[in-house]
């Protein structure tokens, strides 16, 4: 069984030499207590052309101290890592090679460096003894472990906040560490700086010669780099769907929608004939995580109507029988979503995603100008979203106009993107148009919430009055609902007022 530790720490520079200041002058502490010297020795471990140490992803194999064991360090933020460790075995723990499948794919994760670290530790305590960051002096020496490798040595300093501590603790430690003259660490960490230090000298040369590269200029680099930024964001979420983390579900099939939408809007600039095929993929994939994505919202919002009812309203067992209900229905969803992201239809997908950023399709309006080819794309989907708006409108309330209004949904959604996606090249025009869209798409949304959970009453009333039970509080919460959409289609011609203002698209195009 894995365990988590969120990380948070920073390092500094240091030789034999430096000297320490007096640490209980900073606020708060009042003992620096000296827990004694451990011996580190950590193998880490990553694929040959080192896609985890590209993603800021350390997974080693580390004896000594107080935590031995397997760990997989995963970045939340600068200075902050999620820190997943598994108990010491020969092979790498089924449970952690999961989490980083989406960067490895079918490579094999083998040993790359080696790192003996002689650790001086030293606890920073309040005046009730609790712990507030662990300081340790780290004298290490680093083995390349891959042919052509070296060995470096260096010593550094690290401060790891303690659980639950305020991290603000942390800046004061460093202003103190500062006046003393000692300074942050270049390197993010300890992998980062010894593959730096001991790679073969080509290989050090090579990157030193590297040509930096420039920002977006075309309309085909702006409309690549968006899709890369999608990319990167479905595989970054990958480890926290498999981890059942709130809200990666959701954020993961956003990256999926909006790049399918990319490729549908921007179709002018890269070549659909090559982007449909895959966006059919990341089709699949958004629907096969949205099983318990969507059972859960809409489980919510029963729930929470539930709870807004009298006592007096509650007829029968309205609670028991909303959790059977969900239990049934999201039964094994989150098993399935793990085994749709163990899949090889999956890992063809990361592939195919790969190979589509290395080697573009572009067509002759991705060398255009972003500000004349972009406008266009954009536009061309708000046409889309206002017939669709109109025709919804001019429909009488009922069924063909719930319909419509879930066609006209997703039509604001892909516009919606389609605004964001412009906005790097468009700027502060696309913003608002972005905003705009996204306004339309809200109320339409919850229209199309509320006719989901219609559907889903009327099917507990069924179970409810084929078991003997009342139907009246699902009846009740039914006509809710009802009166909500009633709500959100008298909201729609408004909004969409504002969405459809001449000015809003005048200005995309300058």
């Amino acid at each position: 069984m894995a365990d988590t530790k969120r990380e948070i720490e920073r390092k500094y520079e240091a030789t034999p030499e430096t000297r320490l200041p007096d640490l209980t002058k900073v606020p708060g502490v009042s003992a620096v207590v000296d827990k004694g010297v451990a011996e580190l020795d950590a193998v880490y471990y990553d694929t040959a052309d080192l896609r985890l140490a590209a993603a800021s992803i350390t997974l080693r194999h580390r004896t000594g101290g107080a935590d031995a064991g397997w760990h997989l360090k995963l970045p939340v933020a600068p200075g902050v890592r999620d820190e997943i460790s598994a108990p010491l075995s020969e092979p790498i723990p089924r449970t952690l090679a999961a989490l980083v499948r989406a960067r490895t794919r079918d490579a094999e994760l083998v040993p790359v460096v080696r790192l003996l670290s002689s650790r001086d530790v030293r606890h920073l305590v309040d005046a009730d003894g609790a712990l507030l960051a662990e300081l340790s002096r780290d004298a290490v020496r680093a083995e390349r472990l891959t042919d052509g490798g070296r060995t470096a040595q260096w010593d550094e300093i690290e401060v790891e906040l303690a659980d639950d501590a305020d991290p603000a603790f942390l800046d004061a430690v460093e202003k103190k560490l500062r006046k003393a003259g000692v300074l942050p660490a270049e390197s993010p960490s300890k992998l980062a700086r010894a593959l730096a230090e001991t790679a073969p000298k080509g290989e050090r040369a090579r990157k030193a010669v590297a040509p930096p590269e420039h920002a977006p200029r075309t309309a085909g680099e702006h409309i690549l780099a968006y899709l890369r930024e999608q990319s990167d964001a479905l595989i970054s979420y990958d480890p926290a769907v498999r981890r059942d983390l709130p809200d990666s579900v959701h954020q993961m099939r956003v990256a999926t929608r909006r790049m399918r939408s990319a490729f549908k809007t921007y179709g002018k600039v890269v070549d659909r004939s090559v982007t449909d095929p895959i966006g059919e993929e990341l089709k699949w994939l958004a629907a096969e995580l949205g099983v318990a994505r969507d059972q859960e919202v809409l489980t919510e919002r029963l729930k929470s109507r539930i709870d807004a009812l009298p006592r007096t309203l509650l007829l029968g067992p309205v609670r028991g029988r909303l959790r059977l209900w969900s239990v049934a229905h999201g039964s094994g969803a989150r098993r399935k979503a793990v085994a749709v992201l163990d899949s090889k239809r999956y890992l063809a997908l990361l592939e195919s995603l790969d190979a589509l950023l290395a080697d573009p399709p572009l067509l002759k309006a991705a060398s255009g100008e972003p500000s004349r080819v972009i406008p266009k794309a954009v536009l061309k989907d708000y046409d889309r979203l206002a017939a669709r708006t109109g025709h919804a409108l001019e429909l009488p309330p009922g069924e063909a106009r719930d319909l419509a209004m879930h066609d006209a949904r997703k039509a604001a959604k892909r516009a919606r993107y389609a605004g964001e996606a412009a906005t790097p090249p468009l700027g502060k025009a696309a913003r608002n148009f972005a905003r705009r869209m996204k306004a339309v798409q809200t109320v339409l949304g919850d229209h199309q919430d509320s006719v989901v959970a219609r559907e889903a009453l009327r099917n507990l009333a069924i179970q409810a009055h084929a078991a003997g039970e009342s139907a009246f509080s699902w009846g009740l919460l039914y006509g809710h609902e009802e009166a909500q959409a009633a709500e959100r289609e008298a909201e729609l011609p408004g909004v969409w007022a504002k969405a459809s203002a001449p000015k809003l698209r005048a200005d995309l195009t300058g």
